[in-house]
């Protein structure tokens, strides 16, 4: 690669509002037990939540929707269910100006959590796919579950990338702020909620972020 800094975005409470996922995992997963098992909508998600939760989200299983059609023995398809509720995917407010401003000057790419599956879709049905030279998911790609530092040095070593001349964002203030940072990769931690605003390198959307960037002496 050139000398542009490579930025890496998380996918999903970054760039991705949630509404999308909770449709899918929370609504659309407990419709389809409901009509299978014959039960109340209330009893279904009750009984799918117990199971996620049972096998949590340190399995690799908790993000393959395939496993949960085949686990629940769902009619239909998990493509179906996907593409059934893909008009509720929404980008945050800023994200598009944001990414006109950032793509002419850096690399972007997306390393999310998510399956293969959903980061597509989401990527493709909010038409910013064609701002990102490469997108991973951890799951998919590397069989990890979270944003481990290995996950990062490899993804570095596939995009050229020294540690110094990378900037991660995200969502999730352990691997999406402090284990980049451990590797030197200068990281932020996107807090829209405004739980930890002592501290600097958090922002409070990506605008706030496109501003720290390239003004790394503006606090605001």
């Amino acid at each position: 690669m050139n000398k542009k800094k490579l930025i890496s975005f998380d996918l999903d409470c970054t760039l991705i509002d949630p509404t999308y996922n909770t449709f899918v995992w929370e609504i659309g997963i407990p419709q389809l037990y409901a009509k299978k098992y014959q039960v109340s909508l209330s009893e279904a998600a009750s009984s799918v939540i117990s199971e996620y939760q049972r096998v949590g989200d340190g399995a690799i299983e908790w993000y393959d929707i395939a496993y949960w059609f085949r686990f629940f023995e769902l009619p239909g398809s998990w493509q179906d269910l996907m593409e059934e509720h893909r008009d509720k995917v929404r980008l945050f407010p800023e994200v598009k100006a944001v990414m006109e401003d950032l793509a002419p000057s850096y690399h972007l790419i997306i390393i999310s959590n998510a399956a293969r599956e959903f980061v597509e879709i989401e990527t493709k049905e909010t038409e910013i796919a064609n701002y990102f030279v490469r997108t991973f998911s951890t799951t998919s790609d590397f069989g990890q579950v979270k944003k481990t530092p290995e996950c990062y040095e490899e993804i570095l070593g596939i995009m050229g990338t020294k540690p110094s001349n990378a900037i991660h964002v995200g969502d999730h203030y352990e691997f999406d702020y402090l284990i980049p940072k451990q590797l030197g990769i200068e990281a932020y931690y996107l807090d829209r909620d405004g739980k930890k605003p002592e501290d600097q390198y958090a922002v409070k959307d990506l605008k706030h972020f496109a501003i720290r960037i390239k003004n790394p002496l503006t606090s605001i």
